[in-house]
């Protein structure tokens, strides 16, 4: 469950939905490949001002409910958790590189929106478990522990 961030100088909640696909839309998620993503994602949480609520995958894209602070936009903050994934997917799963005959694994765009506080985070969650095709989506993380600076 997301939380407000106090910082020295503001309080903040930023969250944003984000979808990202595969590159080719090829189906890449299975257990193995969101193992490592999940692992990946809860390793980026302690390294940057980056706290994941909820991912789940959905055999060709991922779905991310991401909160952040002010100071890392949206572009940022998916640009990071993009390159991260991918390499440590690659890394750790190398079937998947060449299933995407060596090149990238997520493609170039994704979708991003901002998600209020107040009762539309649990709308945006709902939405995207029913999403999907053959409507397979895997909640591979949620986090309700709020957390203590």
């Amino acid at each position: 469950m997301s939380e407000t961030w106090q910082k020295s100088d503001n309080i903040s909640i930023f969250i944003y939905h984000f979808v990202c696909l595969a590159k080719y839309r090829k189906v890449v998620f299975g257990e193995e490949v969101d193992e490592v993503l999940k692992e990946t994602c809860l390793e980026i949480e302690k390294r940057y001002e980056i706290k994941f609520i909820e991912i789940g995958t959905d055999k060709d894209h991922v779905h991310f409910l991401i909160q952040s602070v002010p100071m890392n936009s949206a572009k940022r903050i998916i640009q990071a958790v993009k390159s991260i994934t991918a390499r440590e997917i690659f890394a750790r799963v190398p079937e998947v590189k060449k299933q995407l005959w060596g090149g990238e694994f997520w493609t170039d765009g994704y979708y991003v929106s901002t998600v209020g506080q107040r009762g539309s985070e649990e709308t945006i969650r709902k939405y995207v478990q029913e999403q999907g095709i053959e409507k397979e989506y895997r909640r591979l993380h949620y986090d309700e522990q709020l957390k203590l600076f």
